[in-house]
């Protein structure tokens, strides 16, 4: 096991219990970091920290509806009594529920913006206290290649340009404090929601993607690490698009 963040202070992921938030929460521990995994799952976040743990690595779970602001900040606190201060967090929680946009209603709008953009209004304003008295935050906020524009994704893409702004605006009002801020911007990752398409729609979607490959979470992993460790510590504000080359053309999904 590597050592990268080992002694550093607690990483929380948030969307932990499968996908993108389970391989980003996998790395950070293997690299010696204390790992806190927020999910609303309860099922899938037992099955992911039973999955750690079985390769001898220690996390913390909490079972978390990460649009609710009061369970938000108890599980912070939980996180902070069981593990220690708060130095690492990344917003990886999210959801889609595309669709045309004169057949969208409020709940689709809603309950995308909430789980995207909202939890991670929620998240930051719970960590950012612990990480300004102690001098020292990193934040990883998952956007989107989608926040450029999408078919059937209204709700989406603005809930995924919010987090683009909400990283910049964060990024300015905190770097003198020692916190650091950045977005993520990933294109299409093999998760499970992949995996439902069709094998026609899945290799239309791989041809659209200029390496001709689709994603997996090991690659947004790559960029969660580079942005939580010390070579990272000169950059603040900044969108790292992790998708192939997809948003040089920003097709839509």
């Amino acid at each position: 096991m590597s050592t990268t963040f080992q002694n550093a202070p607690c990483a929380v992921v948030t969307g932990a219990a499968r996908g993108i938030g389970l391989g980003i929460a996998s790395r950070l521990a293997a690299q010696g970091a204390k790992v806190a995994l927020f999910d609303r799952d309860a099922t899938a976040l037992a099955a992911a920290a039973a999955g750690l743990e079985s390769q001898g690595l220690k996390v913390f779970t909490q079972t978390v509806d990460l649009t609710n602001g009061q369970q938000v900040a108890g599980a912070f606190e939980a996180t902070i009594a069981a593990m220690g201060t708060v130095g690492f967090l990344v917003n990886n929680a999210g959801a889609v529920r595309d669709m045309r946009f004169l057949k969208m209603s409020e709940d689709d709008w809603d309950l995308v913006i909430d789980t995207n953009l909202r939890s991670q209004f929620l998240c930051c304003k719970a960590a950012l206290p612990g990480m300004i008295e102690q001098g020292f935050g990193r934040i990883v906020n998952i956007s989107s290649r989608a926040w450029l524009g999408g078919f059937g994704q209204a709700n989406y893409s603005a809930a995924k340009g919010g987090v683009v702004s909400l990283t910049r605006s964060l990024a300015i009002e905190f770097a003198a404090k020692g916190v650091t801020v950045n977005t993520i911007a990933p294109g299409i990752v093999d998760t499970p929601l992949f995996r439902d398409f069709t094998p026609e729609v899945q290799a239309r979607l791989r041809e659209s993607v200029p390496v001709k490959r689709i994603g997996n979470a090991d690659d947004v992993a790559n960029a969660v690490e580079f942005f939580l460790s010390p070579s990272s510590s000169y950059v603040t504000g900044q969108t790292l698009y992790v998708c192939g080359g997809r948003s040089l053309s920003s097709p839509s999904v």
